[in-house]
């Protein structure tokens, strides 16, 4: 691609494990330059006094947050942001220009009720929401690449609704059967010092939480009505799981076909997803496993039926930290700016 400029790309947010992540992504990344790292809690810091292991490359200092001037320097701002931040900074750096890509929930609804109503707080900013798009490449790829304003998905919804997709657009299941199981690493939890987080509190343990009442459930559920095409209600149940990093979602529902068999949907799913490079799905019976995905941007999927219940299962294996958060919004900033969607992200997990 010879010498083209570099697109100028600045974080608000860089301290956390979102915001590290994509720091790593953007250093990688042939055609953008990292400009600009902001944080309140951090400001006046360098990165690499952050994160020592990254001193070597990263020579910013983490600056306070203004942002008329991160819009003077930046062409893309990443926001990763505790929810309710990003939509007081967003329309100021949409009126000056700026491509942003929110990794906090502020954009990733079609209603803002719905958003105020499981996360709480008054929004001002109805217009600038209405603008924003779903940021999962494989369902929404089109409006991806005609956005300004880009909303990422959590890293629960990315690897349920990879899962189930196929499932609904094509009408094979009985949607107000979806049941989803899901197991994540304690990375998913960020950076902050939380006592369930604790290595003596989390190790040797496994525990659901959020039980009929996690905030990802409206964000699902809000996906899987567009795929139907009507209103449909899920079962969501997390857990946390005593490892850093991978997100396993096990869906069940019910055939509408009691004839389908897991050859079928094999088919059916490998077509689905033919034209997506980060989606894999697995010879039949081979199951997906968290260490496949971990530090890569992909999604491993497997599919199963059993015909004693007449249901499906789906099982999917992302790692939440890239497919689940910093890689996926890094592929939707490749489609935003017109570049190829798999580059700068990993493809190969270290293994072991």
């Amino acid at each position: 691609m010879g010498n083209v400029e570099r697109i100028p790309v600045g974080i608000v947010g860089a301290s956390g494990y979102g915001g590290v992540q994509l720091v790593r992504l953007l250093l990688e990344h042939p055609q953008v330059e990292l400009v600009y790292l902001g944080g309140e809690g951090s400001a006046g810091k360098a990165f690499g006094e952050l994160y020592p292991h990254l001193e070597h490359r990263v020579k910013l200092t983490v600056e306070g947050v203004d942002a008329e001037a991160i819009a003077d320097r930046c062409q893309v701002v990443f926001l990763s942001l505790p929810n309710g931040l990003a939509w007081k900074m967003a329309p100021t750096l949409l009126a000056k220009g700026c491509n942003v890509l929110d990794l906090s929930a502020d954009y990733r609804f079609f209603n803002l009720d719905t958003y105020q109503t499981w996360y709480g707080g008054d929004r001002t900013d109805g217009e600038t929401a209405a603008t924003a798009v779903y940021g999962l490449p494989e369902l929404y790829r089109d409006r991806i690449k005609d956005a300004q304003l880009v909303g990422c998905p959590g890293c629960y919804p990315t690897a349920s609704l990879l899962a189930i997709a196929p499932l609904l657009k094509q009408g094979l299941i009985v949607p107000d059967t979806l049941v989803i199981d899901a197991k994540s690493g304690t990375s998913g939890g960020g950076r902050q010092a939380k006592t369930n987080l604790l290595l003596a509190e989390a190790d040797n343990s496994l525990a659901a939480y959020g039980v009929t009442r996690h905030r990802h459930t409206p964000e699902i559920e809000q996906i899987c009505s567009d795929l139907a095409g009507q209103d449909v209600m899920v079962q969501f149940t997390p857990h946390l799981i005593p490892m850093v990093r991978g997100i396993l979602s096990t869906v069940y529902a019910t055939l509408r076909d009691p004839g389908l068999v897991r050859e079928d949907l094999y088919t059916i799913y490998s077509a689905f997803y033919r034209s997506f490079p980060w989606v894999k799905v697995l010879p039949v019976g081979i199951y997906p496993q968290t260490k496949w995905a971990c530090g890569t941007n992909l999604n491993y999927l497997s599919i199963e039926v059993d015909p004693r219940t007449n249901r499906v299962i789906v099982m999917s294996a992302i790692d939440n930290l890239l497919k689940g958060q910093a890689g996926q919004a890094l592929q939707c900033m490749n489609l935003m700016c017109g570049l190829e969607e798999t580059l700068g992200l990993p493809q190969l997990s270290f293994y072991p």
